[in-house]
């Protein structure tokens, strides 16, 4: 083989995270995330596979929804024929044993580099593992190396190459980038072979991290409608062995939010009836969220973490303390608990960070569709907790927010406290919809119902803090900017 031709396929393998397989397995099919990054800490996860990537071959998945039969739900045909398993339908990417070692170092100093040792991994908890890295240094992007190999092995039979970063200290004032996205479903990727095309559009922008504000799988939807475990976590396999997406998360690091479809089913809560997922239970749903992604503490996912000296983020919990949707509105019904608002407005009261920015998997302040949703602090089910949130950050200096689970767009500044959200949108434009250019209210500032992606930087301009808030569509084209400073913000 012709030397160029050999050193481009290695730049392409370098390039895509990968490093070419030896023997029989097994693989980092998942590639890995990296999540949870502090000025001195990060989580990378990542997940032992039998085979290196998924493929369409394969008994294809039903796209016919259940119908309800008294308590429970009926498929006309199995989901999966009879005598078939889920490793022989469409997509789908089987875990395997094995032991997985990281290797990691701050970028160009590989004389630095640190080696775990190995570790095992089991079908007990679907063949992955975190390993937590602490003592890291301040503002730096790391690579690592992460090997697979048969138990005992002496050469690795997989590696993934990635990169991550580490959050500026608090008192430097330095410019941080991050993107946000929603409302992600594998069959309405916009890219059949490859996943969903904002993916590499984020990933040339370099942001300093992700988030993903929920709607990450649909669990409650047909191909397959995830009656177990096993078809819960087979839709998390087939989404994160997606190209653009393995591509992206192996070089930015994220934080995830939880909402109603990779919990369980639509507006759910812990308490909710089971009479449309068969045999998957809420708890299912969580134990699978925090067994697939690099995620918070599971006793307490609410979080704070500080990007320099002119962003703090809030990250929160919406689903595991909310009490029933169809609870009579007042003092006592919430989507936070008590716990976590108090632990909110002290954590925003103690903050100094210029900027403060809460990230939301729901709306705060919508303007939601006036029909078929009452799930979230901006509409009328949740109005008292909804002001009283409303009204403590319109209180305090310089906060915004970000929210998912809106098909839609936009930019919203609430009439009676002039609190401003920011809405991404959905990841694609086959996800977009669920409200109309002509129901725009006065509250808008911008409305588009589109697919794509936002982001959010901080940064200075002669000397002066400003926050750029940016909408993209999903070929990367920015269809609306804000560009805030402490003074803007305080003027509604």
């Amino acid at each position: 083989m012709p030397r160029n031709l050999i050193t481009l396929l290695f730049s392409l393998a370098f390039l895509g995270g990968l490093v070419p397989a030896q023997a029989d397995g097994p693989w980092l099919g998942n590639g890995i995330k990296s999540g949870e990054p502090t000025q001195n800490s990060i989580i990378i996860w990542t997940r032992l596979t039998a085979k290196p990537d998924i493929s369409a071959e394969g008994i294809p998945w039903s796209k016919e929804s259940p119908k309800k039969v008294g308590d429970g739900i009926r498929f006309d045909a199995p989901q999966i024929p009879e005598g078939k398993t889920i490793d022989d339908m469409a997509y789908a990417l089987p875990g395997a044993p094995g032991e997985l070692r990281l290797n990691y170092w701050p970028e160009e100093t590989r004389n630095m580099s640190v080696t775990t040792d190995w570790a095992a991994v089991s079908s007990d908890s679907d063949f992955t593992h975190p390993f937590r890295l602490s003592g890291l240094k301040p503002n730096t992007r790391y690579e690592c190396i992460v090997d697979a190999r048969v138990p005992g092995a002496g050469v690795p039979s997989h590696q993934v190459r990635g990169t991550f970063r580490t959050a500026p200290s608090a008192d430097v004032p330095t410019a941080v980038s991050f993107a946000v996205v929603t409302g992600q479903e594998f069959w309405r990727r916009d890219d059949d072979v490859n996943g969903h095309k904002i993916y590499p559009v984020m990933e040339a922008l370099d942001p300093h991290f992700f988030v993903h504000t929920g709607d990450i799988v649909y669990l409650d939807k047909a191909g397959p409608w995830s009656v177990d475990v096993a078809q819960g976590r087979h839709k998390w396999h087939r989404m994160y062995a997606l190209p653009y997406q393995r591509s992206f998360h192996n070089k930015i690091s994220s934080y995830f939010l939880r909402d109603d479809h990779e919990t369980w089913q639509n507006d759910c809560w812990p308490t909710m009836d089971n009479r449309k997922m068969g045999e998957l239970t809420y708890a299912d749903g969580v134990n699978i969220f925090f067994e697939q992604v690099p995620g918070p503490d599971r006793n307490k996912p609410y979080r704070t973490v500080r990007w320099g000296k002119d962003l703090q983020i809030w990250l929160v919990e919406g689903r595991d303390y909310r009490s029933p949707n169809t609870d009579p509105d007042g003092p006592d019904k919430t989507i936070w608990g008590r716990e976590q608002m108090d632990w909110f407005k002290e954590t925003v009261r103690a903050s100094d960070a210029t900027f403060r920015v809460l990230i939301s998997p729901t709306p705060v302040v919508g303007p939601d569709r006036k029909t078929g949703k009452n799930d979230n602090h901006s509409n009328e089910a949740f109005a008292h907790e909804g002001n009283e949130l409303r009204d403590f950050m319109a209180s305090q200096k310089n906060m915004v927010v970000l929210c998912g689970d809106r098909h839609w767009q936009y930019v919203s500044i609430d009439p009676k406290t002039g609190l401003r959200e920011y809405s991404s949108g959905p990841t694609s434009d086959l996800h977009a919809g669920g409200f109309r250019m002509d129901l725009r209210e006065p509250m808008h500032q911008y409305l588009n119902i589109i697919g794509g992606f936002m982001t959010c930087t901080a940064e200075r301009r002669d000397d002066a803090p400003v926050l750029i808030l940016r909408h993209y569509n999903v070929a990367g084209e920015v269809v609306n900017e804000d560009v805030l400073t402490q003074e803007t913000i305080s003027q509604h």
